[in-house]
């Protein structure tokens, strides 16, 4: 499959103490092609998001070691890469070995994800996965010089994808989306973590009538 030119572009950034799950491959848990199957899919993404109209781009900080280093698609982890897919009708490969892995924040996205009916775009301010230094499976937020060069990546989605909404899901997603445009309306919602799960489901539920979820997630 060849390679949408966005995804060379991300494929290209070059860190230190990141990950790049479209041309790195982690040799703990990844397959042999896992570069090249996250880069695929991500290509499928945009070529499908390019051609419909986009409700809107759901935004986070930065991919994290249990979901986005793994699946190379923001927001998922290894558990809803299947879901992800289907949204934009193309099948995905998982890139790691072993058992699925969870990611707590991803399981709260997708459950509202599954229960709403649009075109949704998933991505992060910073697409790489950052880390402490000598630890690859850790969190770290993206420095300044990261945020410089995400923000412009940012903005060439924005371009690409014409969504009609941004929902930036955090303070630093919100502050990031409102620096690279002042055409598309900027929604900040509450992340999901450290306690704003109640109100991040509140939110979405607003913003698109989603009837509550009955069961716990957990």
């Amino acid at each position: 499959m060849k390679l949408h030119p966005f995804v060379k572009a991300v494929a290209a950034l070059r860190f230190e103490n990141c990950f790049n799950p479209y041309s790195d491959r982690c040799e703990v848990h990844d397959r042999a092609d896992a570069p090249r199957r996250r880069a695929a899919a991500l290509s499928a993404m945009l070529n499908q998001a390019e051609n419909e109209p986009v409700d809107a781009i759901w935004i986070g900080r930065d991919l994290g070691y249990r979901g986005g280093r793994r699946t190379g698609l923001a927001l998922t982890d290894d558990v809803h890469i299947d879901q992800h897919a289907k949204r934009w009708n193309f099948v995905a490969k998982r890139s790691t070995m072993g058992s699925a892995i969870a990611e707590r924040t991803a399981a709260v996205i997708w459950s509202k994800l599954d229960q709403i009916d649009a075109r949704i775009f998933l991505w992060n301010v910073f697409p790489l996965h950052p880390h402490e230094a000598d630890h690859p499976f850790t969190n770290r937020q993206h420095n300044a010089r990261e945020r410089c060069a995400g923000e412009e990546l940012l903005q060439e989605l924005i371009g690409l994808l014409r969504p009609s909404r941004i929902v930036a899901i955090g303070n630093d997603a919100s502050a990031a989306a409102n620096r690279v445009t002042d055409t598309v309306p900027v929604i900040c919602v509450r992340h999901p973590s450290y306690g704003g799960q109640t109100q991040f489901l509140r939110q979405i539920e607003e913003l698109y009538g989603s009837p509550p979820r009955t069961r716990s997630l957990f």
